[in-house]
């Protein structure tokens, strides 16, 4: 129908426009008609020269502009304020135009102009164009030389970049295929440098969880440290920034002082740029903690160098001088300790208490070499402290004391769920599980271990393929929200109810905020992890910029825990780039009570700090699986006790000169720190620490900063699986078989799960015979249903179950299927919920009816038939066989390395839905294929009564042509390549 109307006011025109749009009269607003937008579509937001000349011509609808960024040399350092004042004058003035298209320029660089940093003048920009409502009226293009790597331009196009064209860079790749140093074309030379660009920018915005580069341009998903309010009030407005420090003058000194490096009166010559030591040591480049001399005096002291002469006092002394000598390179440099009556040493607690609080990062065995791994929780067990297995799992042979009387099982055991290796068995054997919400060093991101590091043992703890790339999910996947995290705290305590839960936050802006829900979600443990260390296998885009300092996590997570009267509930953890006992006295007085030990320890142990960690090619054999590397391997225990003992003693003498007598007295006195001046350092003594050194109890005499309560447990009521357990205990201990009937509800969690940790405690990995307890159930489970399930358990629900089914089980069986009775078709209802079988290493599910998102990820073992699953299944999954008897979501097989599925695709539509990097789906037609499936779908028909089951079997060479089998297409061993992100989508100007 026609619908016209007269002019009216805007009020009743909504009206009108409702009443339209529900009668279905409006039309199609994102068609294209002559009143909408026009837009140029580009591929990629990194532009090559030629493109950025294209849009430039392009003319018409879209006229453009290039405004030069630089200021006079003659105006020195005053001239770069108003420089950028002067250049968002003059784009406003041309978006008044009608100019479109924005060209931000440094070219016009030269002995007399100065280049303002491209990121400055892009934040005034975006953000003075906003101020004055004019922002989308233009698009805006960095072309830089500034900008070159991966953070440079992710900090372009977050501040408000369409594009960037950083054309020094490529203009530097024209010159090294000129001198023959790069071979082959100069154009793939120039596309794989934007290639990998593009890759960065996609695993940057991944980890951040956004999806396109249209809502990562102008998020301002950043940090500030030390920069002055003025300048972030002027470019990068909202921007979280809580130590002031350098404002315009000093950024303008900085490129005075590269401009005159260019241009000077002794310029440097061409091919003689220096390395500037930015990511390893360097002479005469940046300043790094470790370098040759610490080293040395370290190896010398522990005995790496000569064992008969080893923890000798005075070579320890020359480790920590040398260490000093390299200040500042952290904020805790820029403190100083304020003594008042000293206290004789003896009065201060012994070595053997201090040590106690010492662990060691999650360094995993795959990353370590066994070798070192095990060391490490040798020396760590010796001396009462706690190594971390990190999330590499670990060998069962390792849980059991050895004949010398020494053990070598990890006391603290990572987790995120989906951590490889997994299992009842070897969260019961830990102290301590962490769970790793993030890594100072790669927040946000999941572990990776290259192919070459994947060896046939690698493999058989992993559960995975030998020789192939092991991506472990971001802990995303399985924790959205504070809930979920408060869920898998549950599990683990129920899983182990003698272990302490840790949770590793990430040291940023807000981790307070974070911590204190974390302590509500009944943590016992909370470990703020600073950028420094992470794993060697991070990538270059991961080693820098980064996460923050442990300094300000640390401080911020104990101030809110004291205002929120959470502090005595939780031990506080830190870590990152600890290496002497100054470290601990600081971390202490900032509010921490435990330490976290990472590259020192493994130092201790020989490694020589190469950084060949990612290579398997470690000359000392610290991080290798290369056996002929292994056995050059000269660690001991005996060299890490010797380093904690050191660091104990060190922590010893100063609490002494301060006047402390225990740890716990000296948490959070801040009122015992100031910030000291740092001669010929104009830059460090900018930095405003004040907010470090605030005690917001201090007026309190009664206030309890540090932690009291040894364990943060929830009140709970007896659980159902309390019940279960006693009910079962015969079972368990005799090995006689039992048949237990129970009543379940949505708030009965975890069920089965207390049952299988004490199977794994008391039987290890291989737990139970097959079916020795079975438990019947009618209801509606709540989360975590067989949650960690051993071997020997078998579950039977008639009803319906909440999400993580069998998360993490190693063995059992779990059915589950649509109460008697029933009106509504199985195949159509969702019967399972969200993330089943994340982490699994074995067991077997079958499920009546279908289950939610990321079904089956991190999949390690475990075989299950459900009858439809939404979006993600299957991602990273290493192993096990997954049969889905109807519709799967988008992205099934993302990340997924090994194992197997079938997919009976009836409707012809799972082509389009499967991600196509790392798999490729094949037609049933191997007769072991067949034979397999077919058994797996009588099994299921067997234990469900499922009528989707009956209805293929009576049909099979009719059904048998609409299976998909899905495998990874590098099934092949020894392949070591990673896997590539997808390309970038196409973008909007």
């Amino acid at each position: 129908a026609q619908v016209t109307n007269p002019p009216i006011d805007p009020i009743r025109e909504k009206l009108v426009m409702s009443l339209y749009t529900v009668l279905g009269w409006r039309r199609n607003l994102l068609s294209e008609t002559p009143e909408h937008c026009r837009q140029i579509m580009l591929e990629s937001p990194i532009l090559l020269d030629a493109e950025l000349q294209t849009i430039m011509a392009t003319g018409g609808d879209f006229p453009a502009i290039t405004i030069d960024c630089t200021w006079p040399l003659s105006e020195e350092a005053g001239g770069l304020e108003p420089a950028v004042q002067r250049i968002c004058q003059e784009v406003e003035a041309a978006v008044d135009r009608e100019v479109r298209i924005i060209v931000l320029s440094d070219r016009g660089v030269s002995h007399d102009r100065v280049a303002i940093p491209m990121l400055i003048a892009m934040g005034a920009v975006h953000h003075h164009l906003r101020n004055v409502g004019k922002r989308m009226k233009a698009s805006m293009i960095c072309e830089t030389g500034e900008a070159r790597d991966v953070h440079q331009i992710a900090c372009l196009i977050g501040y408000g970049a369409s594009c960037v064209n950083p054309w020094l860079a490529f203009e530097t790749i024209r010159e090294l295929h000129e001198k023959g140093t790069i071979e082959g074309d100069l154009i793939k030379a120039f596309l794989n440098y934007k290639k990998a660009l593009e890759n960065g920018l996609l695993k940057i915005m991944s980890k951040m969880g956004i999806s396109v580069v249209s809502s990562y341009r102008g998020a301002q998903i950043f940090e500030a440290i030390g920069l002055s309010s003025k300048l972030v009030e002027d470019c990068f407005i909202g921007t979280s920034s809580k130590l002031e420090g350098i404002g315009y003058k000093e950024v303008a000194i900085e490129s005075l002082t590269r401009h005159a490096m260019a241009f000077g009166e002794a310029p440097i010559e061409a091919g003689k740029l220096d390395d500037p030591g930015y990511y390893r040591f360097r002479r005469g480049g940046e300043l790094h903690a470790v370098t040759p001399p610490v080293i040395q005096n370290f190896h010398t002291f522990v005995g790496i160098k000569g064992a008969d002469k080893a923890g000798r006092s005075e070579d320890y002394k020359k480790y920590v001088d040398a260490v000093l000598a390299n200040s500042p390179h952290s904020l805790r440099n820029l403190l100083e300790m304020v003594p008042l009556e000293a206290v004789p040493i003896e009065e201060v607690e012994p070595v053997e208490d201090i040590r106690k609080r010492f662990t060691t990062a999650g360094m995993s065995l795959g990353a370590l070499s066994p070798e070192a791994h095990e060391t490490l929780a040798i020396a760590m067990n010796r001396i009462g402290g706690k190594s971390n297995s990190g999330e590499g799992g670990e060998d069962p042979a390792r849980f059991n004391r050895r004949e010398n009387g020494d053990l070598a099982n990890s006391a603290i055991k990572q987790i995120a769920s989906g951590r490889f290796g997994v299992s009842a068995a070897y969260l019961a054997s830990a102290k301590e599980i962490e769970i790793k919400m993030a890594q100072g060093a790669k927040p946000g991101e999941g572990g990776q271990l290259p192919g070459h590091k994947v060896s046939a043992y690698i493999a058989k703890l992993r559960h995975a393929s030998e020789g192939v790339t092991l991506i472990s999910p971001p802990p995303h996947h399985d924790i959205y929200s504070i809930e979920d995290l408060a869920e898998l705290i549950y599990d683990l305590k129920q899983v182990n109810p003698r272990a302490r839960v840790c949770v590793k936050l990430v040291a940023e802006a807000g981790v307070g905020t974070i911590a204190a829900g974390v302590a509500k979600a009944h943590a016992d443990i909370i470990l703020v992890s600073g950028h420094e260390g992470g794993t060697g296998a991070s990538p270059l885009s991961s080693v820098k910029n980064a996460g923050s300092a442990w300094e300000m996590g640390v401080a911020e997570t104990h101030q809110v825990l004291l205002l929120n009267g959470l502090r005595n509930r939780i031990t506080l953890r830190t870590d990152g780039g600890m290496r002497t006992g100054e470290d601990i006295i600081y971390a202490t007085l900032l509010g921490a009570e435990e330490y976290n030990f990472g590259t020192a320890a493994l130092i201790a142990m020989g490694c020589v700090y190469v950084r060949q960690c990612h290579l398997n090619t470690c000359p000392v054999g610290v991080a290798t699986l290369d056996d002929r590397l292994r056995g050059k391997f000269k660690g001991k225990p005996e060299n890490v006790v010797a380093f904690f003992d050191a660091v104990a003693n060190e922590v010893r003498e100063i609490m002494a000169r301060l006047g402390f007598r225990t740890i716990d007295e000296m948490v959070g006195r801040v009122d015992r720190l100031v910030q000291r001046h740092i001669p010929d350092h104009p830059k460090a003594n900018l930095l405003d620490l004040k907010p470090l050194l605030v005690d917001p109890v201090k007026d309190d005499p009664s206030a309890i900063r540090h932690a009291t309560w040894d364990r943060n447990d929830g009140p709970e009521d007896q659980t159902l699986d309390e019940v279960i357990l006693q009910d079962a205990k015969e079972a368990i201990n005799d090995g006689k078989p039992i048949v237990l009937d129970y009543k379940v509800e949505n708030d009965n969690r975890a069920v089965g799960t207390q049952v299988s940790g004490e199977i794994g405690y008391q039987y290890g990995e291989e737990g139970l015979p097959e079916g020795t307890i079975h438990l019947r159930l009618t209801g509606t489970a709540g989360q975590s249903f067989g949650a960690f399930l051993a071997p020997g358990l078998h579950m039977t629900l008639s009803g319906q179950a909440n999400d993580y089914v069998g998360k993490g089980m190693s063995g059992g069986e779990i059915v589950i299927r649509p109460p008697l009775g029933h009106k509504f078709l199985a195949e159509d209802s969702m019967i399972l919920g969200n993330t089943v079988l994340y982490g699994a290493t074995g067991g077997q599910l079958f499920a009546c009816g279908r289950a939610g998102e990321r079904f089956a990820v991190r999949n390690s073992g475990a075989t299950a038939v459900v009858e439809g699953i939404g979006d993600h299944g299957c991602e990273y999954m290493t192993n096990g066989t997954i049969v889905i008897l109807g519709e799967t979501g988008k992205n099934f097989g993302a990340g997924m390395t090994g194992g197997v599925a079938y997919i009976f695709d009836e409707s012809a539509a799972f082509e389009s839905l499967y991600n196509p990097q790392l798999v490729e789906p094949v037609r049933t037609s191997d007769p072991e294929d067949i034979n397999l499936l077919m058994a797996l779908i009588s099994r299921h028909h067997y234990l469900t009564q499922s009528a989707r089951a009956e209805e293929i079997l009576a049909d099979i060479p009719g059904n048998l042509p609409k299976f998909w089998k899905v495998v990874p297409i590098a099934t092949t061993p020894k392949m070591a390549a990673d896997p590539q992100p997808e390309p970038i989508p196409a973008i909007k100007i």
